[in-house]
């Protein structure tokens, strides 16, 4: 029951998002923009200036990098051999290489492990979170419907603030920039808003998806991938990291996490098969309610 009373709140947040929408038809890309060119980039900055850096970053980023491009690497396999177009491919990969740890992992892990978890579980979180920014959209600006070159592709990507908020949050960490504390509440209250926003932008996605136009094969290999591949993929690494078994156990069970919901706001924002993408986080966040215990179980 505890399990589920995590769990409420996140389905509380998608299903507002998505009677809004029924109810109101709310224009969605528009408060995607300002979740992503507004509110993302100060999340980024609040979150890395007051990140404590340790040594624990190096085989936390290892795993996280190899983690993505372990299943990237098996997506394009299959793409290839499937013919996949760009735009379904990198659909696919938003939607299978990037695991929802934030606002469902980290609360997942606190009651799963307790507090001493958490501090692994929030370092594991902002990794993550830099790499959806970066790979992320590289892949969803590559797989855009406009079909942009390589150049424009990477210019889309440095153009996204997010990262930049990030790198300043670092440089300002590390140069000890000081902040009064009530600026620093005015930067939290924009970044902290990005999270609800992006689960309300998912729900009013979801709104939008018609279950007649799923693609059962694709969103089925989705599916296997991020509930059942990543974990696997994650338990093999930590056969070599040389990392204590309480964060062996919290890579595990974050691998096994449901898509991110920020996957859904990016592919929306460039229109590379937000339907799919869309469902996927949908169907791997129900699912996950019967893989995340098995996992628990296994760890």
């Amino acid at each position: 029951m505890e399990f589920f009373a995590v769990l409420l709140p996140i389905f509380f947040i998608f299903g507002v998002g998505f009677v809004g929408e029924k109810i109101l038809h709310i224009d969605v890309k528009p408060v995607s923009t300002v979740s992503v060119y507004l509110m993302s980039p100060i999340l980024g900055f609040s979150v890395f200036y007051e990140t404590k850096f340790n040594s624990d970053y190096v085989m936390m980023t290892i795993y996280a990098l190899a983690l993505v491009f372990g299943i990237i690497a098996i997506i394009y396999l299959v793409g290839k051999l499937r013919a996949y177009s760009t735009n379904k491919m990198c659909g696919m990969i938003l939607s299978s290489a990037f695991m929802n740890n934030g606002n469902y992992g980290t609360p997942l892990v606190l009651f799963a492990f307790g507090v001493p978890a958490l501090h692994y579980a929030v370092i594991l979180m902002v990794i993550q979170q830099l790499i959806m920014a970066t790979i992320g959209i590289y892949y969803a600006a590559k797989g855009s419907s406009e079909n942009p070159s390589n150049k424009e592709t990477l210019q889309k990507v440095l153009r996204v603030p997010i990262m930049y908020g990030a790198l300043l949050g670092i440089i300002f960490h590390f140069l000890h920039v000081p902040i009064s504390s009530t600026m620093m509440d005015a930067i939290k209250m924009v970044g902290d808003a990005a999270i609800p926003t992006v689960m309300l932008v998912l729900g009013m996605q979801l709104a939008k998806i018609s279950v007649k136009n799923l693609r059962i094969p694709q969103l089925s290999f989705a599916l296997v991938l991020r509930l059942v591949v990543s974990p696997l993929i994650a338990w093999g690494m930590t056969l070599f990291l040389p990392v204590d078994d309480l964060l062996k156990q919290i890579m595990i069970v974050l691998a096994a996490m449901p898509s991110a919901a920020n996957t859904t706001l990016y592919a929306l924002q460039y229109g590379t098969d937000p339907d799919f993408v869309s469902s996927a986080t949908l169907f791997s966040t129900l699912l996950s309610l019967i893989t995340l215990p098995i996992v628990l179980s296994l760890v």
